[in-house]
């Protein structure tokens, strides 16, 4: 039988992050392989991809979009916050 797991070694013990569908205290054979690091290079090719088969308009309105953050969370200031107010209470 073959499965793959990934898993985190701490302290001298490799912890599954999934349980295996093996039975318990089965003897089994590890190969450690450890994830590639991504490169800068890697990083810029991916993100050169963004906009691959989208116009220059679309593009446009999406870095609009990201530009502005005017709109960013729901409210522009939290309750507490808002000028002439306390504690949501109105000042004179």
């Amino acid at each position: 039988m073959k499965e793959t797991l990934d898993a985190i070694y701490k302290n001298g013990v490799f912890r599954p992050l999934k349980p295996p569908t093996m039975l318990d205290g089965l003897k089994v054979r590890l190969v450690v392989e450890t994830p590639p690091e991504s490169s800068t290079e890697d990083l810029l090719g991916l993100a050169a991809k963004v906009y691959d088969g989208l116009s220059d308009e679309q593009i446009e309105e999406i870095e609009k979009i990201a530009l502005d953050r005017k709109d960013f969370c729901s409210q522009s200031e939290p309750p507490a916050t808002k000028r002439g107010s306390a504690a949501g209470m109105q000042q004179p």
